[in-house]
């Protein structure tokens, strides 16, 4: 008993209390993060998320930052930036100026986000290889039932009735977005403990690890929460120079050291999403306004170390493909009246458009009153909007906290702008879980600012007993997490994000091509990632620009349609681009059962109609043996 009674007493008040007390945590959010996986983890469903995943792969095997998604606008500036730099060539010399042969580079993707990828596939797969080696001499039983670790899809682990589930690699990089994320969540609640008390610190990580939106884009594979630790990181920057200008401890070199750290993370989160770099505006705004005597010095500390980041970077793109962001150059008019949908992406002659500030105008008002009148409001899936919204009106006693919420509308301000211009198909097609969405970035400060608002608020309340403030604490951080908790009350949904993507499809489908043949699909970005080959996006007709590359450039050697195209609006994508649309190649194809006879792909296998169409020169899943007779 007395060994009880001191084990007891140990807990409770002695040195183990602490241990008790940090551990409790930890295993709360271990079994939130095992359990948001198990009932509502899903595979890579975004077009970006596994773009950028395929040239991080390219990145970690050594082939440079190259991709295997090939966009017709981006062959069309490599072979213009080429030409005009070797010229055309010799008459009847056909030169790689669009390097469609070999290797070629990636425009689309800034470089930050695919090579932390890049690092942590090499990670991985060094413990994955390391488990497989030890699983290798354990017995038959333990091998079989206890660790049947593998990165292959064919392991039971990703399987369930002996059929697909879970894409390894998917989930793998969904594990290092949760990291990320839980990252920021650490830095929000140290943040909040310092500008305002643990109570608000507490209540506002509680709800950012309710958001059920953010716990969507951590399992995405985009690059959102990598940008959210930066962004909470350049916060943290902006109240040090804030406090320090104030109440001086280090002196000058103290102030440009955080200038120079604000500066570094801006220029991190532009390296991993090109539209945050205008946070850079708000961000020497307040360091004009409130670094004190040397802010001058400071913001150009700031800006120049921002400029060192950004500038190599946009010399290698001008380099390549004679912009400064390459395909992202082009944001700005896709979604317009002149380049609808995908259009610009997918054409390799881009009509020059001689006046084009009356449509980007037209889409930035559009757009704004889109994003204000839905985007916004729903920020963050639950109810902390309306919170921030009404505590602008709060004035605050402390300075750096008045003074970080200015920043904070400033930089809202912005980027409803920067997002309305830069919305491209891609917002359409996953409105969204998408990299446009720039917004959701601000979250974590909103939650802070949302729930300093609430405690006013309570503080103010005439509660019968004390021991009433526990409890009405409690129902705003449920109300607040209601979103997620009826995530794990609702069906689990299924993990395949099909249609348009099944994982073995498109990998059998892969198989059947060489390493170095081109294919031509709906979503290339798939078959680069999950199936390994170089695949070049549909072009806009199945003539002229597929002849252009097939004939000029490379030679296509298969055609993949899934339901993204197959399934397709009638009228508006299949009957009035034309005869010689992939609509209207379609019914020839399925209906008709005729392929145009100029058309040098003409061999398919059986199993694919209706949903789907695979089309190639030669009989290739057929075996060696029956090929030959």
């Amino acid at each position: 008993m007395p060994y009880l009674q001191e084990l007891i007493h140990k807990l409770e008040v002695g040195p183990w209390f602490r241990y008790v007390r940090l551990s409790l945590p930890i295993l709360a959010l271990v079994l939130l993060v095992v359990g948001y996986n198990w009932r509502s983890y899903r595979n890579l469903a975004v077009q970006e998320a596994m773009d950028a995943a395929q040239v991080a792969r390219n990145v970690s095997e050594g082939r440079g930052y190259t991709t295997l998604f090939i966009r017709p606008l981006s062959l069309q500036l490599v072979q213009a930036r080429n030409e005009s730099i070797a010229g055309p060539g010799a008459p009847g010399e056909r030169p790689d100026h669009a390097r469609l042969r070999g290797s070629h580079p990636d425009l689309a993707n800034p470089p930050l986000y695919p090579v932390v990828l890049a690092a942590w596939m090499k990670t991985y797969s060094a413990v994955l290889k390391a488990a497989e080696a030890v699983r290798e001499v354990l017995p038959g039983f333990i091998k079989r039932r206890l660790l049947p670790l593998t990165d292959s899809p064919d392991s039971e682990l990703w399987r369930k009735d002996d059929r697909f589930w879970w894409h390894p690699h998917d989930f793998f990089i969904g594990l290092l977005n949760q990291a990320l994320f839980l990252m920021a969540v650490a830095l929000t609640w140290l943040l909040a403990r310092k500008l305002f008390d643990p109570g608000v610190a507490a209540v506002s990580a509680i709800t950012l690890l309710g958001c059920e939106l953010l716990w969507r884009f951590s399992v995405s594979g985009l690059s959102t929460m990598l940008l959210l630790v930066i962004f909470v990181g350049l916060a943290w920057c902006l109240v040090w120079i804030e406090g320090e200008a104030r109440e001086p401890k280090g002196g000058a070199s103290r102030l440009l050291l955080f200038g120079a750290a604000a500066g570094l993370l801006a220029g991190l989160g532009f390296l991993t999403r090109y539209a945050f770099g205008w946070v850079m505006v708000p961000a020497l705004v307040f360091v004009i306004l409130f670094a004190g005597p040397r802010r001058i010095g400071v913001a150009a500390t700031a800006l120049g170390v921002f400029l060192l980041v950004a500038g190599p970077w946009m010399y290698r793109n001008y380099s390549v493909s004679g912009t400064l962001f390459g395909t992202a150059s082009y944001a700005v008019v896709e979604g317009t009246g002149l380049y609808a949908e995908h259009q610009l992406q997918r054409t390799l002659q881009p009509t020059p458009a001689r006046n084009i500030l009356k449509p980007v105008l037209a889409k930035l008002v559009v757009n704004t009153r889109q994003i204000l009148q839905s985007d916004l409001p729903r920020l963050g899936g639950n109810w902390i909007v309306p919170l921030f919204l009404a505590g602008l009106l709060i004035g605050f006693r402390s300075l750096a906290i008045r003074r970080l919420r200015y920043f904070l509308v400033a930089t809202v301000a912005l980027l409803v702008l920067v997002q309305a211009l830069g919305r491209t198909q891609l917002s359409e097609d996953s409105p969204e879980l998408n990299s446009e969405n720039l917004l959701v970035l601000v979250l974590p400060l909103v939650v802070v600012f949302g729930v300093s608002l609430f405690f006013l608020l309570l503080d103010q309340m005439a509660l019968p007993y004390q021991g009433l403030r526990i409890f009405v604490i409690g129902a705003f951080g449920v109300v607040m997490c209601l979103p997620i908790i009826f995530s794990f009350l609702v069906p689990r949904p299924r993990p395949l994000a099909y249609p348009p993507y099944h994982p073995p499809v498109i990998e059998q489908i892969a198989a059947w091509m060489g390493e170095s043949e081109l294919m031509m699909s709906d979503i290339p970005w798939a078959v680069a990632w999950y199936g390994k080959r170089q695949c070049l996006w549909l072009t806009l007709n199945a003539q002229s620009e597929f002849f252009a590359v097939n004939d000029y450039l490379k030679p296509i050697r298969g055609l993949y349609l899934t339901p993204q195209t197959m399934d397709s609006r009638f009228l508006s994508q299949w009957v009035r681009p034309g005869e010689h649309s992939w609509g209207a190649f379609i019914l020839a194809s399925t209906v008709l059962r005729e392929i145009p006879r100029d058309f040098p792909l003409r061999k398919a296998p059986t199993g694919f109609l209706p949903e789907q169409l695979f089309l190639t020169d030669w009989e290739r899943w057929r075996r060696p043996a029956e090929a030959d007779q």
